[in-house]
């Protein structure tokens, strides 16, 4: 799923402009809130593409994963 998106790459933010997707360890420790969803995990850092184009790339990536 995370290797078919046209918009995102498979990254960690360091302040650019593009939006990239990563897996996160469900594991970390939060001080906030525990997490306590299960399944997989994703870390998404939104850029400068259109909306309507970063929803319609994570629709279709979303579907393949289903």
């Amino acid at each position: 799923m995370l290797e078919s998106y046209a918009l995102f790459s498979m990254g960690f933010s360091w302040g650019g402009y593009e939006s990239l997707i990563i897996p996160c360890d469900d594991n970390i420790t939060r001080t906030a809130k525990p997490w306590k969803a299960e399944g997989p995990l994703i870390r998404l850092s939104i850029g400068l593409e259109h909306p309507d184009d970063l929803i319609a790339d994570l629709t279709q990536g979303f579907a393949r994963l289903s």
